[in-house]
């Protein structure tokens, strides 16, 4: 991959919202990220996507509470 690449990919992810960003970081956890990346969101199936968003759930809790700690 060529640097003007990387860069430019970088650049898209910087405009993702957070949850957005959470999504696509569990996505690759998981091993599907490239899966997403060929067919969209929609190749996934509902097991995969639910997989996903009760991750995103799960680290937006650890999120609110570490903040409430502080």
């Amino acid at each position: 991959m060529r640097a003007n690449e990387v860069k430019n990919k970088e650049k898209l992810f910087d405009a993702l919202s957070l949850s957005e960003k959470m999504k696509l970081e569990i996505a690759e956890e998981l091993g599907l990220l490239e899966k997403v990346q060929e067919g969209g969101w929609k190749a996934l199936s509902a097991k995969e996507t639910g997989r996903i968003g009760g991750l995103m759930t799960k680290k937006k809790r650890e999120l609110k509470a570490k903040q409430e700690e502080q």
